[in-house]
């Protein structure tokens, strides 16, 4: 039989915000980042939005910053980011198609370009242990400061879902895919029933045209 699955993007989507301009706001708070750092970091959510920011490119960059961090102390840390500053930011509406999914034995995960020391923290408070994202190389308990491809993002989303359809009796024709972001079309392409949520201006006039159903989770 068949199994539905219900792929949910995180930023934006699940959170209210972005995962990384939180994580910002979080180091600036404990000041541990600069104004320099806070300004590129907006800069980089501004072309996200309007979807010209080259993440491979970026994403390595920012891996390059974590090489020799301990990946234990990394965990922990991203753990108490959590606790403190991103469960706050986790949609209640989020929260209630997950679990309308579940109340129809759908199968719900995570798919996001996020990393799994911040993409965790968030599926575990959700119920979810098999979530899907881009993965940093570890090489005796430290980062090395490269990214694992395919990363979780674009066209290689495609790749991790038909993956976790695979290990999970699904099928693309009957999966579902919340998201925000035009980035994520791929994907949507090729979900049978595809969702758009408050999603960036690009999306939502795709979605207008291909009548989709776009929600507000926020």
């Amino acid at each position: 039989m068949t199994q539905t699955i219900a792929f949910f993007d995180m930023d934006r989507t699940v959170l209210r915000d972005s995962s990384g301009m939180l994580y910002m706001r979080y180091m600036w708070s404990r000041g541990e980042v600069g104004r320099a750092a806070m300004l590129r970091s907006y800069w980089y959510a501004a072309l996200y939005k309007v979807g010209f920011l080259n993440y491979p490119a970026v994403a390595a960059k920012l891996a390059e910053i974590t090489a020799k961090a301990n990946e234990a102390e990394t965990t922990t840390f991203c753990q108490r980011f959590f606790d403190e500053m991103m469960v706050h930011y986790v949609a209640e509406k989020a929260v209630q198609c997950l679990n309308e999914h579940r109340a129809q034995g759908h199968v719900v995960t995570l798919i996001s370009a996020s990393t799994p020391y911040v993409v965790a923290p968030v599926a575990h408070y959700l119920g979810i242990n098999d979530y899907l994202c881009t993965r940093l190389e570890v090489v005796g308990g430290r980062l090395t400061g490269s990214i694992l491809l395919p990363t979780c993002y674009g066209p290689d989303k495609v790749l991790w879902a038909q993956d976790f359809l695979r290990r999970h009796d699904g099928d693309l024709a009957q999966a579902y895919f919340y998201t925000d972001s035009y980035s994520d079309l791929p994907l949507l392409q090729c979900v049978g029933c595809p969702v758009a949520v408050n999603p960036d201006p690009r999306l939502k006039a795709h979605a207008m045209r291909e009548g989709w159903p776009i929600e507000m989770f926020y």
